[in-house]
């Protein structure tokens, strides 16, 4: 089962991906995604933290950006 989960900051910022959920039905505490080396670019680990987001009587999660964890995971 996957859940349509938001992504705010970095690289994906705006992007909406299908988030497969875990055991307790719930996204990952961290999503990471690896982009390979392009060019001169070397490869690397975007790093993203669930947040959750209440709106009215309901909430969601999203994911945001976490540049340090992003910085660590590169290193």
């Amino acid at each position: 089962m996957k859940a349509d989960t938001e992504f705010v900051g970095g690289p994906l910022d705006g992007q909406i991906l299908a988030i497969e959920l875990g055991m307790m039905l719930g996204v990952p505490k961290t999503y990471q995604v690896p982009v390979p080396a392009h060019g001169d670019t070397p490869a690397r680990t975007l790093v993203y933290v669930r947040s959750k987001q209440v709106r009215g009587t309901s909430w969601f999660w999203r994911y945001e950006y976490d540049e340090a964890a992003t910085e660590r995971a590169s290193g």
